[in-house]
């Protein structure tokens, strides 16, 4: 029978056993070939596993682009919201499951029936008598059977609810291991909450773990659930896809005393991180060959809390040489990130628009982004900049020193670069990705406008540009410099406002620490020290703290921090709870309030240079799974680094 169809018919027959109510088992079939998962929100790729489940009635998932509008139970008043999914009843049993419909033992048509006496079919004669005094004598050894189990039945039905009560064990005190991949002494198990986000809806639900990806979702009132494996329980804390980051600095090879991949992914997985993108540049030597990617996995091999892909650098030596830009792709870049203005990194040197028009014809065959720095020094000074003697220690005279013309200026440079990008454009299948816009005035209106024309075009902006506004910023407080600067109030609601409506299109941490004294925090300078928010284990509750007054949903985070980030760096096995997907999953209480004080684990090689510091937040990370190892929980981080350098094939 086919998948694409709306209902399914039933199987005739009777059931083996009353189902429970409200819950739909969707799982991922691995005997199916994978060729139909190009697309997992597709109908046909939904598929009922040869799990053992028995089902009065299944029906394919909606496709996610017909569900309605979630209501979030953070937001809702009137308690959790029905499920966009028809329910459907169904039972793990003991036997395989048909792919729809009901899982019944037939009934055989008389004729067929095999005599009790093993004769045949059923017939009249002889045998008849025979048979008949035959099945009194099975009937009465029935119902002695069956008064003997009176008294044993009650006593198994305690034992499976004992058995049932020790699986739905929440808390890890007891289990918690250490020495290996994961913190779980399982390869198998479930995990549930009265939140999951999955499916373009928030509701109970439990997710099905095994050999490293989400094998099963069921939907509904998984309590009522038979689970042949362990479960965690994790009450109303919030279980979704895990952030990934696809800006971070992680600054090795060759500036391990800024960060390092080992504090960086161990930062990243207390915070919720499940997946990183590491920037080209702030190592040494930069990622901008073949050579050089080579030399940043060797740095990274055994450090690795959480997969990490690597973006390689576009530069003037690599930009107008196509073999070496193509030696650099092949070997497992995700995409290239270039710099319109001095990097501050000696081998990492500007790009102009002729290296990026050039660049992205080679992209274009790879099908892979360009990530830009996109701040430009006009070719005419704006009047906003610095005139005269100006304190440096005043963040007023930082913000002159950098104003929006800056990023203005270097878009309106990428004006045919964008429409190379467009269908028909010399680049066309390559795509454009412009990092940590600061300016929400007339740069993202160009930008707007570009991605009306039919620019491939998308937008991140970081949490500090949400947190932070200029005026806030205290003089001499070196932690809060970065680039291009952190602006006015004003701005800072342009940018939620664009966010919110879909013009900036996900969010990163631009993560860019650096030991404490080249910030320089007890001179104050800023036009001296080093830009960069130290922010990779906070970005989580950072973004939730200060998106609630903008009524911000769970849908709408899982959007910004994973489903747009693992498009734009093309994994499309992340960024999503579903079936086939690695089980990459944060758990988080939003309610949960914390002071970001001196006594809070921070895993930052040097906590002290973030402006996150003294905050207060919500949301707090119970538990961090990676490709269903879980990797961090109760403050604790798994004792082997297991995660997976990601390479681009």
């Amino acid at each position: 029978m086919s998948l694409q169809s709306r209902r399914a018919q039933p199987i005739p027959g009777r059931h083996l056993y009353p189902p429970p109510q409200n819950l739909q088992l969707i799982s991922w079939n691995k005997k199916e070939s994978l060729q139909g998962f190009a697309d997992p929100k597709s109908p046909a790729t939904w598929i009922h596993s040869a799990a053992h489940i028995v089902t009065e009635r299944i029906s394919p998932p909606i496709p996610m682009s017909q569900h309605p509008a979630p209501q979030d139970p953070l937001t809702a008043t009137g308690g959790p919201p029905e499920s966009p999914l028809p329910p459907v009843h169904c039972i793990r049993s003991t036997r395989p499951a048909a792919p729809v419909g009901y899982l019944t033992r037939p009934r055989q048509p008389r004729e067929q029936r095999k005599s009790p006496s093993g004769g045949g079919t059923h017939g009249k004669g002889r045998h008849s008598r025979s048979s008949r005094r035959h099945r009194q004598e099975r009937r009465g050894e029935a119902m002695a059977a069956s008064a003997a189990s009176g008294k044993v039945l009650p006593l198994l039905a305690v034992a499976a609810a004992l058995a049932a009560a020790l699986l739905y064990a929440a808390p890890f005190s007891k289990s918690l291991g250490g020495e290996g991949c994961s913190l779980l002494p399982h390869d198998h198990f479930w995990i549930a909450s009265e939140r999951v986000v999955t499916l373009g809806r928030v509701g109970p639900a439990a997710v099905e773990v095994k050999g490293g990806l989400i094998n099963a979702i069921a939907v509904g009132d998984y309590r009522s659930f038979v689970l042949r494996r362990p479960l965690v329980d994790y009450g109303d804390a919030v279980i979704m896809p895990g952030l990934i980051d696809v800006h971070a600095h992680l600054d090795e090879p060759g500036r391990a005393e800024w960060e390092g991949f080992s504090t960086g992914t161990r930062a990243a997985a207390a915070g919720g991180v499940t997946t990183l993108v590491d920037m080209p540049l702030n190592s040494f030597p930069s990622t901008v060959s073949e050579e050089t990617l080579k030399l940043k996995l060797d740095a990274a091999r055994d450090k690795l809390y959480v997969d990490v892909g690597f973006w390689g650098g576009l530069v003037p030596e690599n930009a107008l040489n196509p073999s070496k830009l193509e030696s650099l792709l092949n070997a497992g870049v995700l995409g290239l990130k270039s710099f319109m203005c001095p990097s501050g990194i000696n081998d990492f040197p500007m790009t102009n628009s002729t290296h990026i028009e050039e660049g992205l014809v080679t992209l274009a065959k790879y099908k892979r982004p360009l990530l830009i720095h996109a701040e430009r020094i006009p070719d005419v000074a704006s009047d906003d900049e610095l005139d005269g003697e100006l304190d440096p220690r005043s963040y007023a005279t930082y913000l002159k020193s950098r104003p929006a013309t800056w990023e203005e200026s270097a878009i309106r440079d990428l004006k045919r670069a964008m429409k190379d990008t467009e269908v028909g454009g010399r680049s066309e299948g390559a795509h454009l990705h412009i990092v940590h816009l600061s300016d929400a005035e007339t740069t993202l209106d160009l930008l707007k406008d570009a991605k009306q024309s039919g620019a491939r075009l998308s937008i991140e902006t970081c949490p500090h540009y949400l947190a932070f506004s200029a005026e806030e910023v205290p003089d001499g407080d070196t932690r809060f410099k970065c680039s291009p600067p952190i602006r006015n109030a004003a701005n800072k609601e342009n940018l939620w406002g664009a966010l919110l409506d879909g013009h900036i299109d996900m969010l990163s941490s631009d993560h860019s620490p650096s030991t404490p004294d080249l910030k320089l925090m007890e001179e104050g300078n800023f036009m001296k020290a080093w830009g960069g928010i130290s922010s990779l284990q906070f970005v989580l509750p950072v973004t939730w703290s200060h998106g609630r007054k903008y009524g911000i949903t769970l849908n709408q985070l899982v959007s910004w921090w994973s489903e747009k980030p693992a498009e734009l760096a093309g994994q499309k096995n992340k960024g999503a709870i579903l079936p086939g997907y690695h089980a990459d999953i944060v758990v988080w209480k939003p309610e949960a309030q914390f002071h970001l004080d001196d006594s809070h684990v921070v895993y930052h090689k040097h906590r002290n240079i973030s402006a996150y510091l003294g905050k207060e937040l919500s949301g707090h990370v119970l538990s961090t799974f990676v490709r269903g190892n879980l990797v961090f929980a109760e403050g604790k981080h798994a004792g082997a680094a297991c995660g997976v350098p990601i390479l681009a094939k």
